[in-house]
């Protein structure tokens, strides 16, 4: 994790927390998921279903998955960064939607659960 810089926490789970970090190389923004299990061994790593699972999603409305990094027996997922989630979208707007909207919407949610569902995940 040493090419990354942490630059602010944006999100906490059950499972892992998420940070906003900047690759030092080319100063690229990623989104980093850090597990909160401590994990021993990097096969114990590779057998879990969400690395199985995100190692295989390439399509354009499934956030792309850079690398997986397992250093002092925590897991961390590196992520392309994304500008905001449909939550921060829903959550900050003053107005509904126009209809146009949502319905683009839907179908980029619609495109990547189809993806996902046909490539058994």
């Amino acid at each position: 994790m040493q090419k990354y810089q942490s630059v602010k926490k944006i999100g906490d789970g059950t499972y892992g927390c998420v940070y906003l970090a900047k690759n030092k190389d080319n100063g690229d923004k990623v989104a980093i998921k850090m597990m909160k299990k401590q994990y021993k061994s990097w096969d114990e790593c590779l057998n879990l279903r969400e690395v199985k699972s995100l190692r295989k999603m390439k399509h354009p409305n499934v956030v792309k998955l850079k690398e997986i990094v397992r250093e002092h027996n925590y897991l961390y997922f590196v992520f392309e960064c994304m500008k905001e989630n449909l939550y921060e979208m829903i959550k900050k707007r003053t107005k509904p939607f126009p209809e146009s909207a949502t319905r683009n919407i839907t179908y980029q949610v619609l495109q990547g659960l189809a993806y996902m569902h046909k490539n058994g995940e």
